[in-house]
């Protein structure tokens, strides 16, 4: 949300600015301008991008309205799942914790958890690698490797759609010319005219250059940079589980082996020792009573 309210202040400051040197408002709609600047970068987005890239961009979008899902409550919540999980498996032996694995979606410890559920990839990420575990013979090493591997891949995918939204933005500006010659092409035609019909006309070529470096700027620009700092924190999220299970997978003991996850958060939503014991030596809360 404090995208919007940014982007509504760009957009406040400009136009207030324009109002304050006695600019007529009237003159700065265009709706001609609006469509080619808008509807060329819409096409110029359709055409370099397939439509897997162009449903991302959309929830991209959508998830910088809703905010980064990535604080420190997600942390917490997580830490305490991946702490009972190893608990069982220490206590009871790895072959234990293999119906959680194989059936998550059913698994008392991870129904407590409907945001881990919910994100298919994290699940996935999670219970692939628990997996390999389980099945034994595989080294810490190639586990860490499979992990990086997935990440890696998972990131590149993610960032696709920001990519894209930089394209745009990039492109704004020269469309913005693009529209604006093609009202110098139209203004031309209306030189035997009247002054006031050729400047008005003018104005409005010039509003096109306006327009495109403003949304190049002021709008999908800062966009891009939200998403991509929205995929960062989702690595970084990923990190912290790369963590966890790899120190479990090497014998760290569970809780030692959140402690080390808990050092990896990064330092602006990081919970403190005591956040983190307190949530892990709590009980787990039905599964009932949380989604009520």
């Amino acid at each position: 949300m404090i995208s919007i309210v940014g982007i509504v202040i760009v957009f406040g400051a400009v136009i207030g600015g324009f109002l304050m040197e006695k600019g007529q408002l009237a003159v700065l709609i265009q709706p001609a301008e609006v469509v080619t600047i808008v509807g060329a970068a819409l096409g110029t987005l359709l055409a370099a991008n397939p439509m897997h890239v162009i449903k991302g961009l959309i929830g991209g979008l959508t998830g910088i309205l809703k905010g980064s899902p990535y604080n420190k409550q997600r942390y917490l919540e997580t830490l305490k799942m991946m702490f009972d999980l190893f608990t069982k498996a220490r206590k009871e032996g790895l072959v234990a914790i293999e119906g959680d694995i194989e059936g998550a979606d059913k698994s008392p410890i991870f129904k407590a958890h409907p945001k881990f559920l919910k994100d298919h990839h994290v699940k996935d990420f999670v219970c692939d690698t628990m997996r390999m575990a389980i099945t034994g013979g595989v080294l810490p090493f190639d586990v860490d490797q499979m992990m990086e591997l997935d990440m890696e891949v998972h990131h590149q995918t993610s960032g696709m759609p920001t990519n894209a939204l930089n394209t745009v933005a990039d492109a704004l500006p020269g469309l913005g010319i693009v529209a604006a010659v093609l009202g110098i092409v139209i203004t031309m035609g209306a030189l035997g005219g009247p002054p006031e019909e050729i400047g008005h006309k003018v104005a409005a070529a010039l509003v096109g250059t306006f327009l495109g470096i403003l949304l190049c700027y002021g709008v999908f620009g800062p966009l891009a940079s939200a998403m991509t700092k929205i995929n960062d924190e989702e690595h970084a999220y990923y990190s912290i589980l790369r963590v966890v299970m790899l120190a479990f997978i090497k014998g760290t003991s569970p809780i030692l082996a959140v402690e080390l996850a808990r050092r990896a958060i990064p330092a602006h939503i990081r919970p403190s020792f005591q956040e983190v014991e307190k949530a892990c030596r709590a009980k787990t809360a039905a599964p009932t009573a949380i989604a009520a």
